[in-house]
């Protein structure tokens, strides 16, 4: 079945800020649209806010105006449902309530044609629920953009229990046909990307209870050590505290309070106080000191308030005279390029299955493996790096134990390679690893349980949160292994559940064992 021909008109039901975003694309598409809000005289307002918008994209050139001037005439407010019986596509930006979105699609079917294509843009209930109120469930889907609508490129196109595979299929080509990416997933709590994403905050926040480093050190690490866009507080700020721990709470209750998705209780405090993020002046951060918290972000979208404290870093200090290499040190392996290139001496040593460095003082410097210094003698343990050539920092955690002078030469080693170096906490996993290890399971799990193809999953995760690599493209990069070696560790040190590797997680290490060689 083909995209919906250019003539057919569009509706969409709810005219907020996600509502108006869809209803732009689908204009500037080509569609005939319709617009409408059950609060009188909202859907006129939104018609008024969208050509303000086409009016500025004309002014950036990315619009003429003729087609600004066609955009507009084939848009419509209309002031009852009855005024969307001619549509082809009704999409839903309503209230996330299942009852309010039930008795609004009830409705619809009174109104539309039996070919009408029914989709919600809910990212958080159950498509199957939403479509089960309905006669005719098999033309219900999920389409759920990301906000903001016109700008971010990922549809999910979300299949309910009911639904039909030439409906889903037509609402995807739909999605495509506006210019938009599309991926095709089951209905799963959070779909794709709010299922997968959760470890990326709660592993940040679980770092931040644990006392082992501040908000600002941990955001800082994930950017310059992990390579995301944003690190988890300050994109919580941005979403809004409340909503990213509404969806939060919506998985967990929805996985019936698996623990793997357990909310955070710092999290619950923020809220409850108030401090929203950038919409209240203070989340994890402060912006009180801008009047406009909404324009004041550089590129990578990262607010500039003066509230904003440094993350932590170490001093200068001298590097150590040589190292010596146990290994090729796994997925930091590049490391020992750098040292060399960095003008220390690297010795080698022919040990088998050795991943980690020696340093003058006699200690060792290990990746974050999952497990703590304090249960070794004289460790250091390093985090994970997107890329160790490109990172800009790096982290470092250690025990009360470990010697001053193992810690001061792994310090001034990384200085010495051009890395600000941030010493944390002695949490097993320190903050990319763990964070990328519970990624890369859920995402395995993901597609073992059908939810969505490896392919979909990577495309949804890069475009739909900005993450630097797909959690597959990840996983086959540090090895098939790595993920489940980590958590299995993790979980030995926590044994809730919460870092239990996935049977499918298990199933795909074994498996990439066998494919290169291991015995």
């Amino acid at each position: 079945m083909t995209a919906l021909d250019l003539s057919s008109p569009v509706a969409v039901v709810g005219t907020g800020t996600m509502g108006q975003g869809i209803a732009q694309v689908a204009l500037v598409a080509g569609h005939p649209v319709r617009l409408y809000d059950a609060v009188p005289g909202r859907a006129r307002e939104a018609a008024d806010g969208i050509a303000a918008r086409l009016d500025r994209l004309v002014a950036k050139e990315r619009l003429t105006a003729a087609d600004r001037d066609a955009a507009r005439a084939r848009l419509r407010p209309v002031d009852d449902l009855a005024g969307l019986a001619d549509c082809a596509l009704v999409v839903e930006a309503v209230l996330e309530r299942l009852d309010v979105k039930q008795e609004l699609f009830r409705a619809l079917e009174d109104v539309v044609d039996d070919d009408c294509l029914l989709a919600t843009n809910t990212s958080s209930l159950s498509v199957t629920a939403i479509g089960g109120a309905l006669r005719a469930p098999g033309r219900f889907v999920g389409l759920h953009f990301f906000n903001p609508a016109p700008l971010l490129p990922l549809v999910e196109v979300v299949s309910g229990f009911a639904t039909e595979v030439a409906h889903a299929t037509r609402a995807y080509e739909t999605a495509r046909a506006w210019g938009k990416t599309p991926v095709a997933c089951a209905d799963t709590p959070g779909f794709i990307v709010n299922r997968v994403a959760r470890p990326f905050y709660a592993e940040a926040f679980a770092v931040y209870e644990s006392q082992a480093a501040d908000p600002a050190t941990i955001d800082a690490v994930l950017r310059e050590s992990g390579g995301f866009r944003m690190g988890a507080f300050e994109l919580t700020d941005l979403i809004g505290q409340d909503v990213n721990e509404a969806v939060t709470h919506s998985v967990w209750q929805a996985f019936f309070q698996d623990v793997r998705f357990t909310p955070s209780l710092a999290q619950r405090r923020l809220v409850e106080s108030g401090r929203l993020g950038r919409k209240s002046g203070r989340g994890w951060y402060d912006y009180s000191d801008h009047s406009d918290h909404s324009d004041r972000t550089d590129r990578s979208g990262r607010a500039d308030g003066a509230g904003r404290p440094e993350p932590h870093t170490a001093e200068p200090v001298a590097p150590p005279a040589y190292v010596v290499a146990e290994g090729d040190l796994g997925p930091a392996s590049e490391l020992l390029a750098l040292i060399r290139e960095a003008g220390v001496e690297v010795r080698a040593e022919d040990e088998d299955n050795g991943t980690r460095l020696v340093l003058p003082g006699g200690g060792q410097l290990v990746l974050a493996d999952g497990q703590t210094s304090v249960e070794f003698r004289d460790v250091v343990y390093f985090d994970l790096a997107l890329d160790y050539r490109e990172a800009g920092r790096i982290a470092l955690s250690h025990s009360q134990d470990t010697s001053p002078r193992t810690v001061a030469e792994a310090i001034g080693l990384f200085q010495a390679l051009g890395k600000k170096v941030s010493v944390i906490g002695d949490v097993p996993g320190m903050i990319v690893a763990r964070t990328v290890a519970r990624i890369i399971d859920l995402a395995v799990e993901a597609v073992a349980k059908g939810v969505a193809t490896e392919e979909d999953v990577d495309t949804a995760m890069r475009l739909g949160v900005n993450y630097p690599l797909g959690p597959l493209e990840w996983s086959r990069r540090l090895g098939g292994t790595w993920a489940c070696s980590v958590l299995d560790n993790l979980h030995e040190c926590d044994p809730s559940g919460r870092y239990a590797p996935s049977l499918a997680l298990y199933r795909h290490a074994y498996t990439s064992d066998k494919r290169e060689g291991t015995p």
